[in-house]
């Protein structure tokens, strides 16, 4: 997932003024006393918001470093067996040839680069840090991003395929600070005590200008020629896809100041990106339209009332359209001893849908069931009404959400799917859906319903992206296996589904949509999951799915090629690479580029 990519917590180097110098003080007290008080000043001292000096961070850098390694240490994240594919690997160097073990590579096939962003943490493993504050932790959508790309290329005399491979770390600015240490250094600020997240806030800002690492560990998207690696807590990375080389910021000719979402969409013939950009201080939600060319960005405050963690974003021909989920990032409820980020499904759900170019007045907002929906398959107009689909649950899969289980136990219960009811307040409750909204443009009402049955639960869903915001018969999503899910506390995709949206399941009797399944071998599981079209192909579904697929017995990757037309058949080629792909997040496929001056 994800997911992922799932983490938008970002203050641009900055804290409140008087937090910084009084909190700090606080912060050394409290070891002899108790936090609340701490917590009732930060409350206080949270509206007003400065850039931490550079002549701060210089000064005080050698003496912040030596409270930081007197007061916290540095445990790795316990993990199982069952969840070695989830650990990091090393960078491989130089692209490795790889080959074909079975079967063969279309000869139409495209000449590309499929690749995969995913969390790859430095030095071992997630981390957690315990101090007289109690601990705080990573979650697992943390850690490094590294891209594992897989070259295809034909040999200009023979016509055979070339094929190759290479994986690189992704070089943010906070990945270079760490590797220069030589050890782990942000403190985890996310998830655990109250009192050790909020030390973490501080001395973090304090020390690096930043709350969080700049992760860019959660897709990779084209725009104007150039390709990107991204995580929404920051701005997006150039990247040299031929080489894996991390260049500069995109700031789009500094006119982006903000995180960046995870999954920007080319509008329809424009070629425009639509993007947004989520905060835990106000603006709270910020959508851009970015230029065909890249150079220029239309850049609107929607005014939410909340910082709502919104992982994706929808376009159609004429529109916009806005996550408002009650997944949020509240600094007000960590300061009274909650989480900074939590699921709180009494709350209000929306979707909005807005002109291209509109405002905030121009939001046209509808009340929805309330839900946790991560990803979009598609959005697109038909007649009066704007579709929407997406992967939608009753529960988050990111945290606990009142903190009471530790994260095994949360992921354990959530992913243990029996039976046909999933609305369970004890097991079952990370259950996904395909869902659908059709959202009435002329009379402001909503119909909402499962186009999926309780079978499976999917997510990371995709498409052939030539129909992003447009009419479309086809979608398609990895397919969570609950039992490997449950027993391993992470989410493992043991399947693909391939929907027929336009169909109806003769099995059900309440509009569900036809499905079918491409499964793998037992103890196979996939990542990074993608449409390729077929050279020259007609239909939206002539083309083929490409996957990284894990085998747990053998601990070896392969790539593996379907025919989408032939879905439930077995792949039509296997590719074993040089070493495992740990799993991650969203893949994608880009034809072949011509090399820039």
């Amino acid at each position: 997932m994800a997911i992922s990519s799932y983490n938008a917590l970002q203050v641009s180097g900055s804290l409140p003024n008087r937090l910084i110098s009084h909190s700090f003080d606080h912060l050394k007290t409290s070891l002899s006393s108790t936090v609340q008080p701490f917590f009732k000043e930060l409350h206080q001292l949270l509206p007003r918001k400065v850039d931490v000096p550079n002549t701060m961070k210089n000064t005080s850098g050698k003496m912040l470093d030596a409270v930081v390694d007197s007061l916290f240490q540095f445990t790795d994240v316990p993990s199982l067996p069952s969840q070695k594919n989830f650990l990091p690997v090393e960078e491989i160097g130089d692209n490795v040839e790889v080959a074909c073990n079975l079967g063969e590579i279309p000869a139409d096939f495209t000449e590309g680069i499929f690749i995969r962003n995913g969390s790859n943490p430095l030095f071992g493993g997630l981390k957690a840090a315990v101090s007289i504050f109690g601990e705080s932790h990573n979650i697992w959508v943390e850690g490094e991003g590294m891209l594992h790309a897989v070259y295809f290329k034909k040999d200009d005399d023979s016509g055979s395929w070339i094929i190759s491979y290479k994986n690189r770390y992704v070089e943010t600015e906070t990945f270079k600070n760490e590797t220069q240490r030589n050890k782990p250094a942000f403190l985890p600020a996310i998830e655990g005590n109250a009192s050790a997240v909020t030390a973490a806030f501080i001395l973090n800002t304090l020390r690096f200008g930043e709350v969080i690492k700049h992760m860019s560990n959660t897709n990779v998207f084209e725009h104007s020629g150039r390709f990107y690696s991204i995580a929404e807590n920051c701005l997006p990375q150039e990247v040299d896809i031929l080489t894996l080389e991390t260049g500069c910021d995109w700031d789009v000719n500094g006119t982006w100041d903000r995180p960046f979402t995870s999954h920007p969409k080319k509008a329809p013939y424009s070629g425009e990106l639509v993007i947004m950009g989520t905060d835990a201080w106000k603006p709270y939600y910020v959508l851009g339209v970015i230029s065909a060319d890249g150079k220029k960005v239309h850049k609107v405050d929607l005014k939410f009332k909340r910082s709502s963690f919104s992982h994706d974003i929808g376009v159609t021909e004429k529109y916009n359209v806005i996550l408002d989920l009650p997944l949020t990032l509240d600094v007000k409820r960590l300061t009274l001893g909650g989480q900074i980020m939590k699921y709180v499904k009494e709350e209000y759900a929306r979707i909005g849908v807005m002109p291209r170019y509109g405002d905030a007045e121009s939001v046209k907002w509808f009340e929805v069931q309330a839900n946790s929906t991560l990803h979009f398959l598609n959005c697109f107009e038909d007649d009066n009404q704007v579709i929407v689909r997406g992967c939608r649950a009753l529960e988050s899969v990111i945290s606990d959400p009142d903190g009471s289980l530790n994260p095994y136990e949360w992921f354990h219960k959530g992913f243990k799917f029996s039976g046909d009811d999933h609305d369970s307040a004890e097991v079952g409750y990370l259950f996904t859906h395909l869902y659908e909204w059709r959202l009435n443009m002329l009379t402001g009402e909503v119909e909402e319903r499962n186009l999926t049955g309780n079978e499976y639960s999917m997510d990371f869903p995709f498409i052939n992206e030539h129909f992003t915001g447009l009419k479309h018969k086809y979608g398609y999503t990895q397919v969570i296996d609950s039992g490997a899910s449950s027993l391993s506390g992470m989410a493992k995709f043991g399947s693909l589904a391939k929907l027929y949206l336009e169909e109806s399941n003769p099995t059900y009797q309440e509009g569900r949509i036809k499905v079918e399944y491409h499964k793998f071998e037992e103890n196979n599981f996939c990542s990074g999951s993608v449409f390729v079209p077929r050279n020259g192909g007609i239909k939206e579904d002539d083309g083929w799915i490409i996957s990284f697929v894990h085998n747990e017995e053998t601990d070896e990757t392969q790539v593996h090629i379907i025919d989408a037309q032939n879905f439930e058949g077995e792949a039509i080629a296997k590719i074993t690479l040089p070493q495992r792909v740990p799993y991650g997040f969203h893949g994608n496929f880009f034809p072949m580029p011509a090399r820039r001056s």
